[in-house]
């Protein structure tokens, strides 16, 4: 009897042994969620991003401005990173993406306390919620620094500074919230993959409140205001371009198959945009102008941006050839019949192409891609969930400029004097200049 018992014993030890060797590697798998693939690629795409600011952004709009005011205008976008990364690590990221309220966040991770190498956030699983952190800043620093483009030319630096600052905290940090941190249009179901809402209709809405508040450039609609270097703008069209594929493809979050979809989409979208524009202009002005291909294409890429993790790459098609025109007919049509003076066409190429995207995106979801279905597959309320974000983005982005900006008109004016205006701002504000 002791010699049995002995080896069933000795064998039953064995047995479990064994089997928790095998379990053990899946334990592991659990507790190490962190993926090394999903980190390489939000690295490099976290790069591309703040590449679309500087150099691109800067280069973008320096190139479409008059050259006594190209460093200026280089300084809006150098002084958007420098300062929004700050606010981004004191408070930003905390309050737009940690907590699930329905309006804002919390402060728990105020200068990132509380931030550890292991940790993740909830949106973001299989990487290190510092490359998180770090990902969404360079969208909060490319929003802020769209909004100059409307104003170029004649805005304070001074101003600027202190508009950016609030604008950050009351305008764009909510928004995030509401929309990808767990705030309320997230929780009714809207679809922004990467911006529509929160950066391109936020910044185009903010822009044009911006402009017409501190109303149109000396010489505008009886002077040539004709850009200083195209070639400038081309080169930032490019670098935007490229990094567009870290902005759409990255917002996937991982490295994976819905963002090689994404960033096909969003190339197949700049490149219809741009030949739909340039179609335009060679018919009703019967030359294609290199302004307008490079206009066409970053509206493609911004209309496509919220649909980019929801649409098929053919969609990509449809909603740049749509982006082209709508654009084309804001950037002419409508600005000439409102009368106001959105120096770089921020709301007319962001505004209109963040609107119609978002839009678009309830239109041509596919639930085997996003999860949602859109009004193609049978799902019109997705549609009129769409209309929803719009109508609130419109409302608020548009409200708290142009409070923020009687606000900070009480502490510094707003523009730059008309004598400072002629003399560049260059030379008024930064005192150095091209020769």
């Amino acid at each position: 009897m002791g010699a049995p018992s002995y080896r069933a014993a000795r064998k039953a030890a064995l047995i479990t042994l064994a089997a928790s060797s095998l379990t053990t590697p899946a334990v592991a798998a659990e507790t190490s969620a962190i993926n090394a693939a999903d980190t390489a690629w939000m690295i490099v795409a976290t790069a591309l991003v703040l590449m679309m600011t500087i150099p691109g952004l800067a280069l973008f709009y320096s190139g479409m401005v008059r050259k006594k005011n190209v460093l200026a205008t280089m300084a809006q976008s150098l002084a958007a990173v420098a300062m929004i990364s700050i606010l981004w690590v004191a408070f930003g990221y905390s309050l737009a993406f940690v907590g699930d309220g329905p309006w804002i966040g919390t402060l728990d991770r105020w200068f990132l306390i509380g931030m550890t190498m292991e940790s993740v956030n909830p949106a973001a699983k299989t990487i290190p919620e510092a490359l998180f952190m770090l990902y969404q800043m360079t969208f909060a620093i490319i929003t802020v620094a769209l909004v100059a483009g409307a104003v170029a030319d004649r805005m304070r630096f001074s101003a600027y500074l202190l508009f950016s600052v609030g604008w950050f905290m009351f305008v764009y940090v909510p928004l995030a919230h509401w929309v990808w941190g767990g705030g309320f249009l997230a929780t009714m179901g809207v679809l922004d993959f990467a911006g529509g809402l929160v950066v391109h209709l936020s910044a185009g809405v903010g822009g044009l409140v911006a402009a017409m508040v501190i109303g149109r450039r000396q010489g505008y609609g009886s002077e040539n205001l004709a850009p200083f270097d195209l070639s400038l703008a081309v080169i930032g069209t490019g670098l935007l371009w490229v990094g567009w594929f870290g902005f759409n493809g990255g917002s996937a979050l991982a490295a994976n198959s819905r963002a090689v979809m994404a960033i096909t989409a969003t190339h197949l979208a700049a490149c219809a945009g741009a030949l739909t524009w340039a179609a335009i202009e060679w018919a009703t002005r019967r030359k294609p102008s290199v302004l307008g291909m490079i206009s066409g294409a970053i509206a493609g890429l911004g209309t496509i941006t919220p649909a980019s993790g929801f649409v098929a790459p053919w969609h990509g098609v449809i909603i740049g050839v749509v982006a082209g025109t709508l654009c084309f007919w804001a950037c002419t049509w409508l600005k000439q019949r409102l009368k106001y003076d959105d120096s770089l066409d921020v709301f007319g190429v962001h505004g209109i192409g963040g609107l119609t995207g978002t839009l678009l995106a309830g239109v041509f979801a596919v639930n085997a891609i996003g999860g949602t279905a859109g009004l193609i597959e049978g799902n019109a309320q997705q549609v009129v969930i769409q209309l929803y974000g719009v109508v609130a983005t419109l409302v608020w982005s548009g409200g708290v400029t142009f409070v923020l900006l009687k606000l900070v008109g009480v502490f510094a004016p707003l523009r730059v004097s008309v004598q400072q205006e002629l003399e560049g701002l260059d030379i008024s504000q930064h005192g150095e200049a091209l020769q």
